[in-house]
């Protein structure tokens, strides 16, 4: 199994800045990429960004690209989000998973999943 640990949520102003960390722990051999997914209340939960241990191939949703970077340091088995410019729209319990396949964009692909970290963005 592997197992991940968020840190980092909070609350901000519109236009500030928070950086996500999750830390993985177990079996993290077996996962190809590790991603950021985020639920609002009412809404299900969105891909946000993602990126493979080995090479560092990122992905991001459209909402984000040009806001957030995701960043991982193998030594550590940590990821990280920094998100800038945050929005109100933003809010949410973002949370991270590991994946052993290829399709990084489809929460159903995940095997494993952290307890999630609240962001709340102040409009």
């Amino acid at each position: 199994q592997v197992q991940l640990v968020e840190s980092g949520g909070g609350l901000v102003q519109a236009g500030g800045s928070l950086r996500l960390s999750c830390a993985a722990s177990g079996r993290t051999f077996s996962s190809y990429a590790v991603g950021w997914f985020r639920q609002a209340p009412g809404k299900e939960r969105e891909f946000v960004a993602a990126i493979s241990w080995i090479g560092g191939t990122t992905w991001y949703a459209e909402a984000v690209k040009g806001r957030f970077t995701i960043s991982r340091d193998n030594a550590k088995k940590t990821m990280y989000l920094q998100m800038n410019s945050l929005k109100y729209e933003d809010t949410a319990v973002y949370y991270c998973a590991s994946v052993s396949g290829f399709t990084v964009t489809d929460p159903l692909r995940y095997e494993y999943w952290g307890q999630g970290t609240q962001v709340t963005v102040s409009s």
